[in-house]
């Protein structure tokens, strides 16, 4: 009965297929008398018999009849779907033609998997969603700090603020939207500091009693290219142990006690590794780690059993996206081959990494004198020193060129997908050549 509805007053489409019924008509009239033969009916023989009695030429009256019937279809059809579409059709696509042939060839993309989390990841992530939709964020769940700290000890979830910004970089929605789910509450007894969006999350946790299943619906309100995943779903906390011998366990406090790093580690060590993040990792096309910070975002989802074993055996191509700018209490003093060495020595796994990509543009010098107040510096591209350990390094201007210094998100989205592009076509010539 649900298909009668389409009859009903007001939809706006009775007339329309009334058109189209007798477009259809006309065609079927007109083939007829243009092969001067009945093929099912009495009333074609009729048709046949009064064309006759008026000594009409059948070809041409044919014809007539079915380029009558081709416009007669093709206006029917064309109102209906755009009945259809004016009653369906997001508010914010003007162009709903050019709308569906973006989101299929986005479809069509390549499979990239990005591990990490905070600011850079996002940023990355607003430019990959230009170039395909099979994208997979694998997020660190260690942050301890801020909103995502009080809601993880208040509520016992874990922490959304990096997956909050996440799903925010990857969503395809209004701008009000993205706007309402970053807004963070100045006031209000115990809203004050509050995400909207990190008390969405933890409220979707609550009504589907699952917090991969809260991620899950938030995008679907935000409209996610993508999906986004957590690299675990047990309770982690992120600690380091410093080069003095000394240790401290939070994340968030890690950087502030001014002392060189040694290495991070997991509590518990044992943490099960979200089964779909693996899955994804083997079946990509591209993995990209980073950007972020290298010791509390990207280096805290590799220590999780299984991520390292699954770099090592997947055929994706794997990017290691340096950091612009050194990070204070983290990095201080860090070359582009550092961070890398850092990485490795985390990872156990030497031959994991395809490239690695460094900036090569320079900061502004009022920018460095801005950075250097606060102890960051720019990340020192030493090429031959990673090319040593047997890894590629690609150089490219991916800097933003605005007041912060950070990754430009289509010039980064640009070199990587330029990276797997040219993988896929040396990999085709060299299978011509076999």
């Amino acid at each position: 009965m649900s298909k009668l509805k389409w009859l009903y007053p007001g939809m706006r489409v009775k007339r329309w297929v009334v058109l189209l019924l007798l477009g259809i008509f006309a065609i079927a009239t007109g083939t007829v008398i243009m092969l001067n033969t009945a093929v099912f009916s009495l009333w074609e023989r009729k048709i046949l018999a009064w064309v006759g009695d008026w000594h009409l030429n059948p070809l041409l009256s044919g014809a007539v009849l079915i380029a009558l019937g081709l416009l007669a279809v093709s206006i029917a059809m064309r109102n209906v779907v755009n009945s259809v579409v004016e009653a369906i059709r997001p508010a914010d696509v003007p162009d709903l033609v050019e709308h569906v042939y973006k989101a299929r060839n986005l479809q069509k993309g390549l499979r990239i998997v990005t591990i990490g989390g905070g600011t850079g990841l996002s940023t990355m992530l607003r430019g990959l969603k230009e170039h395909t939709s099979n994208i997979t964020a694998v997020v660190t769940v260690a942050d301890d700090g801020g909103s995502s700290g009080r809601i993880r000890d208040d509520l016992g979830i874990l922490p959304p603020g990096d997956i909050r910004n996440t799903l925010v970089a990857l969503a395809d929605t209004e701008p009000l939207m993205e706007t309402l789910f970053q807004y963070r509450f100045s006031w209000g007894d115990g809203l004050a500091g509050h995400s909207f969006g990190n008390l969405f999350i933890a409220a979707m946790t609550d009504i589907t009693g699952d917090f991969e299943e809260g991620i899950r619906a938030f995008s679907k309100v935000l409209a996610v290219r993508g999906r986004v995943l957590p690299s675990t779903l047990d309770s982690v906390r992120l600690g380091a142990l410093y080069t003095d011998g000394s240790t401290v366990l939070g994340e968030s406090v890690i950087p502030e006690q001014g002392k060189k790093i040694q290495r991070v580690f997991l509590e518990p060590a044992n943490a099960k590794a979200l089964p779909e993040a693996i899955e994804a990792i083997l079946h990509a096309d591209v993995v990209v780690l980073g950007p972020g910070s290298l010791y509390t975002s990207i280096i805290p989802n590799l220590l999780i059993p299984g991520f390292a074993e699954a770099l090592a055996q997947t055929s994706a191509l794997c990017i290691y996206v340096c950091n612009v700018m050194t990070q204070p209490g983290e990095t201080d003093g860090y070359s582009a081959s550092d961070h890398v060495k850092a990485l490795l020595a985390h990872l156990g796994q030497p031959s994991v990494l395809d490239y690695v990509l460094v900036n090569n543009a320079s900061v502004s010098s009022s920018q460095a004198r801005t950075y250097a107040k606060q102890g960051a510096f720019p990340v020192r591209a030493d090429v031959a020193a990673i090319e040593k350990m047997g890894i590629k390094v690609h150089v490219a201007d991916v800097l933003d060129q605005r007041d912060l210094v950070r990754h430009s998100s289509p010039k980064l989205a640009q070199e990587i997908i330029r990276l797997a592009e040219g993988r896929e076509k040396n990999r085709l010539h060299s299978m011509r050549a076999v």
